[in-house]
């Protein structure tokens, strides 16, 4: 089931675009993502609550009135198939039962109203990763880790087509890293923790996915990457340091393909266009249409190259016309609807190219994300002979591919920010190649208390 990526997936820029990838996924029903059309993924949650066993009642009451709502609008506004995604909350991974029933719930609504009205749907379940809930996490054993796995398999079999999960391996330094933009750290914690926890669980989602009929689908760097990216809104750390951090993530969560995922890798993981540029794999993104969960300077450049085109997360708060979820699925329907006539009528690669240069000039968050920039990289990236040294390469390709930029003036930086390049090339020259020199190197600087190197395989 393993699987190398020694050449990117495309031949021409030209075939990277929204809507069609070389590996396309086909479900049960006949839905195909990545076969030619971009699809909404609506991601819903509950409203502040305590969630426990005498409040399930009401989590479920909540849940289906969300579903109902959402497929009904997405039928009147002749959706030819929607995507919801079910991200489960923490105590609904800690205690199993509770999300695989949620997902029942979702499943069984989803699969009537096509039944009863035509419409395709299909449902991604993704369980917390509530193995960092003990300190230091226990990342390979332990209770905690079998109710993971116990909500995977309970989830594939109460109905999820996808599954999908936001790892948190490595966080236990990346956290640190990122406040005090220390690139060898991150480097670290991405390459070498990141990538070897990434390896261990999605060997385990592929083969609960084999043995139940579901598709394991894909992970995020959410947790890292995406921290950068609120990091570097606020102006905690420099906006040319979180794109360096995006790029360098992409060996992480391309590390899910390399044990056997197939996509759609999921809506929050920005380098999921690293990802389709190498494996080939349909990718989830989210930009505009999720200013409901956070803003980003990525709305929509995000969209360029997407498969599923999502809202990240809403709650049920009531608004002028409807919940928000339906407002949502309106939002992103129409999204897709007018990318996909762009595309039909000839025009897709030209739409591509508006939605990029839209937002490419203005942060170089947005910048690492530009179908060419992403293409010319990926032929480099995959050239890496592990993951470790392709997270490290990714860091160095995007400091030149952003210097680069700033000198031809197709990106802005703010000045005070040019010196970080400088300041980052430093930190990926001195790192090692081998990764064992750069364990013994490093381990004096971190707090061993907050890991357990073995669960990292780690001496």
């Amino acid at each position: 089931m393993a699987k190398t990526f020694d050449k990117i997936a495309y031949n021409s820029l030209n075939d990277f675009v929204y809507g069609c990838a070389p590996n396309p996924v086909k479900c049960k029903n006949g839905m195909v993502i990545g076969g030619g059309e971009v699809y909404p993924e609506l991601n819903f949650t509950l409203p502040p609550m305590e969630l426990t066993a005498a409040t399930m009642p009401e989590v479920k009451e909540i849940y289906t009135e969300m579903i109902n709502g959402v497929l009904k609008r997405a039928k009147e506004l002749y959706a030819p198939g929607i995507v919801v995604e079910f991200e489960m909350l923490p105590e609904m991974t800690l205690v199993p039962e509770w999300g695989i029933e949620v997902t029942s719930i979702l499943h069984n609504a989803m699969a009537e109203f096509e039944a009863k009205h035509g419409l395709k749907t299909a449902l991604r379940a993704t369980p917390g990763d509530v193995r960092e809930f003990k300190r230091p996490p226990m990342m390979r054993s332990g209770e905690i880790f079998n109710n993971v796995l116990k909500t995977f398999e309970g989830s594939a079999k109460a109905g999820a087509d996808f599954l999908a999960i936001e790892t948190t391996g490595g966080k236990e330094i990346h956290d640190d890293a990122l406040v005090n933009a220390d690139l060898t750290k991150v480097i670290f914690a991405l390459g070498i923790m990141g990538c070897r926890d990434m390896k261990f669980i999605w060997e385990h989602i592929v083969r609960i996915a084999g043995e139940t009929g579901s598709i394991a689908a894909g992970d995020t760097a959410c947790g890292f990457a995406n921290t950068a990216m609120v990091l570097a809104h606020k102006g905690f750390i420099p906006n040319v340091f979180s794109a360096v951090v995006r790029v360098a993530s992409v060996a992480r969560t391309l590390a899910a393909y390399e044990a056997g995922a197939v996509g759609p890798n999921k809506d929050c993981g920005y380098e999921g266009v690293y990802c389709k540029a190498i494996a080939g794999v349909p990718i989830a993104m989210e930009g505009k249409s999720a200013a409901c969960a956070h803003l980003s300077a990525v709305g929509n450049i995000a969209a360029s190259v997407a498969d599923l085109w999502s809202n990240e997360s809403v709650t049920p708060v009531r608004m002028l016309s409807d919940i928000a979820p339906v407002v949502s699925i309106e939002q992103l329907i129409y999204d897709c609807r007018l990318m996909n006539v762009a595309k039909q009528k000839g025009y897709g690669v030209t739409f591509r190219d508006f939605l990029a240069d839209s937002d490419s000039k203005l942060d170089p968050q947005a910048y690492v994300l530009r179908p060419d920039v992403v293409f010319d990289l990926s032929k480099e990236l995959v050239k890496a002979k592990s993951p470790f040294l392709r997270t490290k390469l990714g860091a160095k390709l995007a400091i030149d591919a952003i210097r680069k930029a700033v000198d031809t003036k197709e990106v802005v930086i703010a000045e005070r920010e040019k010196n970080w390049l400088d300041i980052m090339d430093s930190q990926v020259e001195a790192i090692p190649d081998d990764e064992e020199k750069f364990w013994n190197e490093i381990k004096g600087e971190l707090d061993l208390d907050t890991f357990i190197p073995s669960e990292y395989g780690l001496k």
